[in-house]
């Protein structure tokens, strides 16, 4: 299966789009970077990435249409600091009074990061930083701040008519209470001509949610893919390994996000045996390389996987937020040196850090979050002296948990096994099964390249209603009753209307149809299907669906958790399952639940049947072709002449 994990189209509202974070860059980095060559910047000394001047140019041809609220989505190491900075002196103020920039980040590293590269970029500006004890005095060309230091109040120390523009860094963020209100003092909640220019820029702009970064941001402007950068050579390939963890995520918590709770998740992944697993997964994989990087839950899980590590005789170390500055400093240094090679970590190194030396990212950490995963891998793709690829491995647990594996960036099934699988592997067409058919355990695969299927075969239409299979994957991610109708298409119904979730040309497209009462005849009509969201992936597709329907549909009747699903099936239900004659009439109650007939009687009410006589073609195309093989082996026995007795 082929799919990509970004667009390059743009909306409103609801386009999620998905890449790698998006990492600092200096200006020295930049005037070496590789080719293709670079150009120099209208008055200015940077030399600029041929992309990094079509993007800025395509912010200024949206502010010229009228557009307020721009996003824009970069892969990591696409230069984000010197687009922001190139973008500060491009725009002009919207009149003589407001001249001013703020730049607002979310994390002390990122101040500081800012703040250099600005006054490297305009030595004859004024910069400032308003953050925890830095207090501006507001009158700076260039004021980077902290956003948490903002919403506590200091906000209304800036006079909101002086600024012509706002940036965002790390953008996903935007929709955040903090940031929202941040955006309010400066009118920017709506769009407004009145109020400054709000550009964001990130690599993952999409959320759980799915929906909400529309709320702040009207237009994705531009995007550059990872995969584009990686075959520009503007960053590192990356091959991928996934390798069965063994950990049982069945139990784990949820948080408020969606993602798994970090203490009920560590007390399922940090265990001796899959530690050791781990260790020895990096061991058998990672011979060569210098620098690991490894994503580890808590603190604690830091602490027992580098003791796993040092037990096998590798210089592993562990920095974490509690750990102190000065020793995170010279860890640290010590990582980029090359001095050891693995450092663990857990929360610190997901958005805006700048290690390029990283070889290999070891993915202890499972995760639900698409975002989460991308930042991870993305921590390990900048261009390094000497440094062909990065080696990505995965530590995959079961799919029935939600969690998000590398295959799923690539549009393949969570479950496939990649055995140091390149981009373009990944991302190359390929042939589809001919029938329904789930992958089996990771360990039956001799490689990536072998991989063995089970073909699952429906003897009648009421077995293929019946198999729930097809549902776990989407189920685990959401909390909702969705039923697949075919391949790549799922239905969420209710008695006002249904949503559709389909996959067209690489993109998750998401309809609803509403049922409603024809005035005259009083019979039930239903308009035509209304696109409301669209996602790059299953998962962000399905988020944007799901917060859709809790605003359209009644929790009650889509809900799959909701207790009715498992008393008995109705009457009525079983009445029209023997109408449809899928069992011959011979279906009772008490052979189903209520929620098992009411997601058959979904699957048979949008194509069931037809779905069903379409596997039948296939299975009697497989049946002649295996009957042909079977003739041509016979033929081929007879023909062979043995040393031995022959037959009477």
């Amino acid at each position: 299966m082929a799919s990509t994990f970004c667009t390059h189209g743009v909306c409103s509202q609801v386009r999620a789009i998905g890449c790698f974070t998006v990492a600092e860059e200096t200006a020295e980095d930049l005037s070496a970077s590789p080719s293709p060559s670079p150009s120099p910047s209208p008055g200015s000394s940077i030399v600029l990435r041929d992309y990094q001047e079509e993007c800025i140019q395509s912010v200024l041809k949206y502010l010229d249409e009228g557009e307020r609220r721009l996003g824009v989505s970069l892969a990591t190491g696409a230069g984000k600091t010197v687009i922001f900075t190139q973008l500060i002196d491009r725009i002009p103020p919207r009149d003589a009074k407001a001249t001013k920039t703020m730049i607002i980040v979310h994390r002390r590293e990122l101040v500081e990061q800012a703040a250099k590269h600005c006054r490297l970029a305009y030595p004859d500006k004024t910069v400032e930083i308003e953050m925890s004890s830095s207090v501006a005095t507001g009158h700076a060309d260039i004021i980077i701040a902290s956003v948490q230091t903002l919403a506590r109040g200091r906000i209304n120390n800036f006079d909101p008519s002086i600024f012509k523009l706002i940036l965002v860094d790390e953008a996903h963020h935007i929709v955040a209470a903090s940031y929202r209100k941040v955006l309010e003092h400066f009118g920017l909640n709506e769009p407004s001509a009145k109020a400054p220019v709000l550009v964001g820029v990130s690599a993952t702009f999409s959320r759980f949610d799915g929906l909400k970064l529309g709320a702040a941001i009207d237009h994705i402007v531009y995007h550059k893919d990872y995969v584009d950068m990686i075959g520009d050579k503007w960053l590192a390939d990356a091959v991928f390994t996934t390798v069965k963890s063994e950990a049982n995520l069945s139990n784990v918590r949820k948080d408020q996000f969606g993602d798994f709770a970090t203490g009920s998740l560590s007390k399922a992944v940090n265990t001796v045996n899959t530690n050791n697993i781990t260790v020895r997964a990096w061991m058998a994989n990672a011979q060569g390389r210098k620098s690991t990087l490894v994503f580890c839950v808590d603190v604690a899980h830091a602490k027992e996987l580098t003791a796993m590590f040092r037990e096998n005789g590798v210089d592993a170390r562990y920095i974490t937020a509690t750990t102190h500055k000065k020793t995170r400093a010279e860890q640290l240094d010590a990582f980029r040196k090359q001095e050891f090679p693995v450092l663990l970590n857990c929360g610190l190194f997901t958005e805006g850090t700048d290690i390029p030396n990283i070889d290999c990212v070891l993915l202890a950490r499972p995760t639900r979050s698409k975002n989460l995963l991308i930042q991870m891998i993305g921590r390990g793709l900048r261009l390094f002296p000497g440094k062909k690829d990065c080696h990505i491995i995965d530590m995959v647990a079961s799919l029935a948990t939600g969690v998000l594996t590398t295959p799923t960036l690539f549009g393949l099934h969570p479950d496939e096994v990649l055995d140091k699988s390149t981009v373009t592997e990944l991302r190359e067409p390929r042939e589809q099964p001919t029938l329904d058919v789930p992958l089996v355990e990771p360990e039956e695969h001799a490689s990536s390249g072998d991989v063995k299927l089970q073909f699952t075969k429906y003897d009648s239409v009421y077995d293929l209603l019946e198999d729930m299979q097809s549902e776990r994957h989407i189920r685990s991610l959401s909390r909702n009753s969705w039923v697949r109708v075919d391949n790549e298409k799922y239905i969420l119904s209710e008695s006002s209307g249904w949503l559709t979730l389909d996959k067209e040309k690489d993109i998750y497209n998401v309809r609803h149809v509403m049922k409603f009462a024809d005035p005259v005849s009083e019979q039930a009509k239903f308009t035509r299907p209304r696109l409301v969201a669209t996602g790059a992936d299953l998962e962000t597709a399905v988020r944007a669906a799901d917060t859709y329907a809790s605003d359209k549909f009644q929790e009650q009747f889509i809900a799959s958790w909701k207790p009715w699903r498992q008393s008995p099936a109705t009457a009525g239900q079983i009445k029209i399952l023997n109408q449809a004659n899928i069992r011959n009439g011979t279906i009772r109650a008490g052979d189903l639940t209520r929620g098992q007939a009411t997601d058959m009687i979904t699957k048979l009410k949008f194509g069931g049947k037809k779905r069903f006589k379409r596997h039948e073609v296939k299975m009697r195309k497989v049946q002649r072709e295996t009957d042909t093989a079977n003739k041509f082996s016979d033929m081929q026995k007879r023909t062979e002449v043995k040393v031995g007795p022959l037959e009477g």
